[in-house]
């Protein structure tokens, strides 16, 4: 039992996933709300500086250009309150007449578009991981066995995590029902055991086990979602079996097949997408929901991302579309191991590197030096060259001490170029709710705001340029001493933020704003 009740907890941690939905920000304590455009001086909790730029710099400062943010995700809900008038509109086309107005290939695309769907209007909503591809993909695929290592190791442990959900269950099952029928309390959580005082061997032992799984944070709800999880993985991720891509009708392996997708750019879980949106320009200060980082932004909708991996077609063609329908920046909260067509996703970037298109990638959630081990997309393209308008973004907390860096995020002094805020960020969800969420997901749009929020006073600024600016102005806390992040052992490591990423900084709104100005003249 006690392997099972490890596995259970390990099972209840999400590093990525919303907390429960509330209908007001004001759900969230004042303490954690917006708590990432703070300043440290001002308020000693390690934020971005946002709220002072406005305040300090921006008063009679006049805005020179409306920057269009590309959010390349799983969906926005375009629709919520606190989003009224930030959502990019192609106003070359003519809403629902079935008809591609403006010639760019794409048919009622108002908002961005949806490329993991069809024209009937379905959408996928689940995927295989990159590397179950790989490996159905046959002997003869580029890193077919990496992939087959990877997928063997997973389809083992999900299948040894679904035997033991099934008997912690059963054993959870038994000594609830146990309980009622010798006191009649029906027991739910850990208060609910306060009233029984134990009258034989059995019931002591039935209660030892409830209050020991509730004290360690146990719920009914938790043991439901990591049943859902599991099945997600087994049913969907690593089932060689299933085959969504179908409901599409292209060839993934074909750039030139693109007449699919659809202009649907909600989707049927737009959660993560909506919560990046929030973040880069909920509307600030108007009495509801959250104060996004940037005010003269647009966003750009386009779906890629399903629950699984995104294929690298569907990433190339969504940078593309940003790219010719004039975004200025880009933001990819997503990524993963294996990139079979990074040809695919390397040409666009070029692409979006010579019409001057900002790239910004959040770094990943695994707690690894992606020096070593690669997070795609990625910086660097095939012949071994680098992007030079793309940024990759690790997460930090409120605090600077040795927690500074979130034990998920991950790290490279030479491919992680800056951190952003990313734990416990409360942001807009679909229909007009807020959620509290933690990931490298919530730390690169930090940076696309404040990239924003800079380009929309000094819009003659190049990608390089800028990424010049936000490296350079960061909070230099090169030498605090941090534990690495690490998601696999209990000894963690100790070194200097320094070496956790090219600028040992964390991105600041206030000295970037300032340093723009200065080298403006």
């Amino acid at each position: 039992m006690k392997i099972i009740i490890s596995s259970i907890a390990l099972l209840t941690v999400s590093l990525n996933t919303a907390y429960a939905q509330e209908t007001s920000a004001n759900a969230f304590k004042s303490s954690d709300l917006n708590w990432h455009n703070t300043d440290l001086k001002d308020n000693q909790i390690m934020g971005t500086s946002v709220d002072k730029t406005y305040k300090e710099l921006l008063g009679s400062k006049k805005v020179k250009k409306t920057i269009i943010v590309a959010i390349i995700d799983s969906g926005v809900d375009i629709n919520h309150e606190d989003l009224k008038g930030k959502i990019w509109l192609n106003e070359d086309e003519i809403p629902n007449n079935n008809i591609d107005d403006d010639r760019n290939g794409y048919v009622d695309d108002l908002y961005g578009w949806n490329f993991i769907g069809n024209n009937k209007g379905e959408n996928i909503n689940y995927e295989n991981l990159e590397y179950t591809r790989v490996y159905k993909s046959g002997a003869d695929a580029k890193d077919y066995k990496a992939a087959k290592k990877l997928y063997e190791a997973e389809l083992d442990k999900k299948t040894k995590e679904k035997e033991n959900l099934m008997r912690f269950s059963e054993k959870y099952t038994n000594a609830k029902t146990f309980v009622k029928e010798k006191t009649g309390i029906e027991v739910t959580k850990l208060d609910d055991l306060t009233t029984i005082t134990p009258t034989d061997n059995a019931l002591s032992e039935a209660l030892a086990f409830l209050k020991r799984i509730y004290g360690n944070g146990f719920s009914e709800q938790s043991l439901t979602r990591s049943k859902k999880r599991n099945a997600e993985f087994l049913d969907s991720y690593l089932n060689v079996n299933f085959n969504p891509r179908a409901l599409t009708g292209d060839n993934p392996n074909d750039i030139n097949d693109n007449h699919y997708g659809n202009p649907d750019v909600i989707g049927p879980r737009a959660s993560h997408g909506t919560a990046l949106a929030g973040i880069i320009a909920g509307t600030r200060d108007n009495g509801i929901g959250i104060d996004g980082i940037s005010t003269n932004v647009k966003l750009m909708i386009l779906r890629t991302t399903p629950n699984g991996d995104e294929r690298d077609k569907d990433v190339a063609l969504a940078i593309r579309y940003a790219v010719e329908n004039g975004a200025d920046i880009i933001n990819m909260s997503f990524g993963k191991a294996f990139s079979p067509q990074k040809n695919f996703v390397d040409d666009a970037i070029k692409l979006a590197e010579k019409k001057n298109v900002l790239l910004i990638h959040a770094a990943g959630n695994d707690g690894e030096n992606i020096d070593e081990f690669v997070h795609y997309p990625s910086d660097c393209y095939n012949d071994t060259s680098e992007a030079t308008n793309f940024i990759n973004v690790g997460a930090t907390g409120k605090t600077v001490d040795n927690s500074l860096v979130c034990i998920f995020s991950n790290y490279g002094q030479k491919h992680v170029d800056i951190f952003a805020p990313g734990e416990d960020i409360v942001t807009t969800d679909v229909k007009n709710t807020y959620s509290m969420h933690s990931g490298t997901s919530e730390a690169a749009p930090v940076v696309s705001g404040i990239a924003a929020l800079i380009l929309s006073y000094y819009p003659e600024l190049t990608p390089q340029q800028l990424i010049s600016i936000l490296l350079d102005s960061s909070t230099n806390l090169k030498n605090q001493k941090v534990l690495i992040p690490e998601l696999k052992k209990d000894n963690r490591e100790q070194v200097t933020f320094g070496k956790l990423s090219k600028s040992g900084g964390i991105v600041n709104a206030f000295e970037a704003m300032k340093l723009a100005e200065s080298r403006k003249r």
